[in-house]
């Protein structure tokens, strides 16, 4: 990198912790970081980060399929609630095609402790999962995405509104990494594209 005369992003060191809610009753860490899925929607992870605006915070909620590790859901507010998360599953929840349960993780955030959205998830035949107290590593694929989102994208910009923010939020998520950026999970193609291969594939199998 000194050599052809590249700089890397830092990261900044400034960061806010979210509270963390007890776990409801009957509700454990079923993934157990097992982030693999024999198929598309069986296992999904969700997670919020902070987006930094000249203005103030953009919160950002999203939901992965760990089969393809594609962003199928996600919601960006000013405000970090239970209307943020349940946003993002409920757009994950469209484009589901199985009547199968899912399973769904998150952290123990309040937004994902709350009994409303414990309701929430029952309704929509999700089976909710969480992580244990302060651990990362429980919600990794997750964490993993936030990190691409804001090396590529966030750390190299500095965005005056929440609307600028949102826009390019956007477009690295559903023109960028969707659909164009590379995988090694993926066998080295963008979610989309391993999906179509999948899709394919099944195709050309089945009888």
């Amino acid at each position: 990198m000194r050599r052809e005369g590249l700089l890397g992003i830092p990261a900044p060191t400034r960061w806010k912790r979210r509270k963390s809610g007890e776990r409801p009753a009957g509700i454990t860490n079923q993934l157990a970081r097992d982030f693999t899925a024999p198929m598309p929607n069986t296992k999904w992870v969700n997670d919020i980060t902070y987006i930094p605006t000249q203005e103030v915070w953009l919160y950002l909620a999203v939901v992965l399929d760990l089969f393809s590790r594609q962003v199928i859901g996600w919601s960006m507010q000013p405000q970090l609630g239970r209307d943020l998360v349940m946003q993002a599953v409920l757009m994950a929840v469209w484009q589901r095609r199985s009547p199968e349960a899912v399973l769904l993780h998150s952290d123990r955030g309040t937004q994902y402790t709350a009994q409303e959205f414990q309701v929430f998830l029952q309704t929509h035949g999700i089976v909710s999962s969480m992580s244990g107290v302060g651990n990362c590593y429980d919600n990794a694929v997750a964490e993993s995405f936030f990190g691409l989102l804001k090396r590529e994208r966030v750390y190299r910009q500095r965005y005056l509104t929440r609307a600028e923010a949102r826009a390019d939020i956007f477009d690295y998520i559903e023109r960028f990494y969707n659909q164009q950026r590379s995988h090694s999970f993926t066998q080295g193609l963008a979610p989309s594209n391993f999906m179509s291969q999948q899709a394919q594939q099944s195709s050309l199998t089945c009888p």
